[in-house]
């Protein structure tokens, strides 16, 4: 009982510190390159207790992930260049690695979307992105897009439903990822056909 008095008093703390928009911009770096946990849990809180602030929570989430999203695509580009012939030559063939880099730059901006929604690690993305030199620039948009709506989305629920939020999005998070996710593999979809 104790702990969770002391947690409950650090993040009242945290909520009313001076650093809250630092902090979230830290986390949401950390979430993004090394932590798979997902943001949200603090997110939704947070933007229920600071209602005012609840735009610029959304976009320091955003812009943390993004600075996060370019490191991993320095590890990828850098650290593949390293030791991506190891890589290559013990888990596939030059041929494959040619065929997956061909992908990523004919639908790396469709993957790299779909990634940065869905609660699967963007650490892929970013690894895959650097890894296949796919152009940094089509990258950052692509995670800015995605992580926009991700957190953005958060903000508009929180803004609607207010202190019904937390409980709104546990109840139709599933459904809700299944139609975005359907929403951009179809946009994706006729992007080839168009």
């Amino acid at each position: 009982m104790a702990i969770q008095k002391k947690l409950k008093e650090k993040t009242r703390n945290f909520i009313d510190s001076k650093h809250m928009l630092s902090g979230i911009t830290v986390a949401s770096f950390l979430e993004s390159t090394i932590v798979p946990i997902p943001l949200e849990a603090v997110l939704v809180p947070l933007m229920q207790a600071r209602r005012e602030k609840l735009w610029l929570i959304a976009l320091m989430a955003t812009l943390g992930c993004i600075v996060g999203a370019l490191f991993g695509y320095a590890l990828g580009y850098y650290l593949f260049d390293a030791v991506g012939d190891w890589i290559i030559n013990t888990f596939s063939s030059p041929e494959q690695f040619e065929n997956v880099k061909q992908q990523m730059q004919d639908q790396g901006f469709w993957f790299v979307i779909t990634l940065g929604i869905v609660p699967i690690p963007f650490q892929i993305a970013m690894l895959a992105a650097g890894a296949t030199k796919y152009s940094i620039w089509l990258f950052l948009l692509a995670s800015g897009i995605a992580r926009s709506i991700r957190y953005f989305g958060l903000a508009i629920i929180v803004y609607y439903a207010g202190n019904e939020a937390e409980r709104i999005i546990s109840k139709h998070k599933t459904k809700a990822m299944v139609l975005i996710t359907l929403l951009v593999l179809g946009v994706w979809g006729l992007s080839l056909v168009i």
